[in-house]
């Protein structure tokens, strides 16, 4: 700046010069220096761009480390969504063990009811004998026949009672054997369920562990983004310092980029407007439901990351709140977990947004979801887990169709101390 205001400073002086002695040659020559001085600026912007792209080259060949941790995310991700699964079928396998144990004990509870009734009969029956002497003589029953019609009648009885008196003590041994059998069996579903307890416990241990060492990972992560983002911003820097040489430039610069920008945001309204009336009542796929409490808002390319960086709308430092999956619109999106809606409705550069509250194992949490294009929930109503809200849209401070997904621990706040990254929770 000082610069041109040197520079200027001299262009005056020289038109004075020109205007008392009326000599051409003296503007020619300033004109002349000029055009030189702008040529020598116009070099030294190029050398300058050249060397900060340079290092802006040097900074995108570092971010092929952030796609490691990325990477390395995607698979712990994957191991504690199997981790989930086998603990949902070891719990199952405990719920269908204590059905089968349950049913065991009211098996055997009616088995010695059947064996003490038989028991009490049997225990009449020698308490009969007894009382006559001791024993009964089938052969005096047949004996003291009036006739052979008699003689028949009393045979048949007889055997009957005699039939009756196998068949009890039959059964008597089989529902004995069964019961013997059935507590044995309880004996090992038992021991069944114990193991699987143990099996339960080593695998929510396993899957805190691996919740952990993402943690680690995600913190290398935001490590790694702030050292980039502190090295873009000296280039920033040494960017803006060069546009002030030429601060006229720079407005008319600035001005055609408002054009222009308007000229793309008509244009992209159109085409939002038309791609939503060729979505309508068209239905999308929506995304698969993960194990666990949280699951995936939505289907897209994981396009921004949680973190501080260049607003591109409104070109300055701002601390990003959430993760941006790119998607067309009309792409529907889900509640990431079971909760509560709060808000539904617009709100400043968030455009058309849902914010829901949840609660899980005693802690609360809010999930943000922005720039929709339609939202199909209302205030106060109870959403399950990957049911659809709403649909990716591009409304509010946004440059290009996409949902915005934030999580806050507790409630939502416009200063955002709140908001977590949300790779810590939910698989992209």
């Amino acid at each position: 700046m000082k610069k041109n205001r040197f520079m200027m400073a001299g262009v005056i002086a020289v038109l004075l010069l020109s205007s008392i002695v009326g000599t051409t040659d003296a503007i020619a020559n300033t004109l002349d220096d000029l055009k030189k001085e702008q040529k020598q600026n116009d070099q030294k912007k190029s050398d300058l761009k050249s060397s900060i792209q340079t290092k802006d080259n040097a900074i995108k060949a570092t971010k092929t480390e952030i796609q490691k941790f990325l990477d390395q995310i995607s698979k712990l991700n994957k191991e504690i969504e199997e981790t989930n699964a086998n603990i949902n079928r070891v719990i199952d396998n405990i719920n269908k063990t204590n059905e089968e144990i349950e049913a065991l004990r009211a098996s055997i509870k009616d088995l010695e009811k059947k064996i003490a009734e038989r028991d009490e009969v049997l225990r009449e029956r020698v308490r009969a004998m007894q009382v006559k002497g001791g024993k009964v003589s089938y052969v005096d029953v047949l004996l003291g026949a009036n006739s052979f019609a008699d003689f028949i009648d009393r045979f048949s009885a007889v055997t009957t009672l005699m039939d009756a008196d196998r068949d009890i003590m039959r059964k008597q041994k089989e529902d004995m054997d069964q019961l013997e059998a059935e507590k044995a069996l309880v004996e090992k579903k038992l021991a069944e369920l114990q193991d699987n307890k143990a099996q339960l416990e080593k695998l929510k241990a396993g899957l805190e562990a691996k919740k952990q060492e993402k943690n680690k990972v995600i913190d290398q992560l935001e490590a790694e983004q702030e050292r980039l983002s502190k090295e873009k911003k000296s280039l920033e820097e040494d960017y803006h310092e060069a546009i002030e040489v030429e601060a006229e430039l720079e407005k008319k610069v600035i001005a055609e980029q408002k054009r222009i920008a308007e000229i793309a945001r008509k244009e992209a309204e159109r085409k939002r407007k038309e791609q939503e009336a060729a979505q309508a009542g068209k239905p999308g796929s929506l995304p698969n439901v993960s194990n666990g409490f949280w699951t995936k808002p939505a289907n897209g390319r994981y396009s921004s990351s949680f973190g501080w960086r260049i607003h591109p709308i409104y070109g300055t430092k701002k601390q990003h709140r959430g993760a941006d999956l790119a998607a067309p619109i009309g792409t529907p999106v889900v509640a990431a977990g079971d909760g509560v809606v709060n808000y539904a409705g617009k709100m400043g550069g968030y455009g058309n947004v849902i914010m829901i509250t949840h609660s899980n194992n005693g802690n609360i949490f809010t999930t943000v979801y922005a720039h929709l294009s339609q939202i199909n929930v209302s205030v106060g109503q109870v959403v399950d887990k990957g049911g659809r809200i709403g649909a990716v849209g591009n409304t509010g401070a946004s440059t290009g169709p996409h949902l915005h997904f934030e999580m806050h621990i507790g409630n939502w706040t416009a200063s955002g101390p709140s908001a977590v990254n949300p790779l810590r929770y939910v698989s992209f």
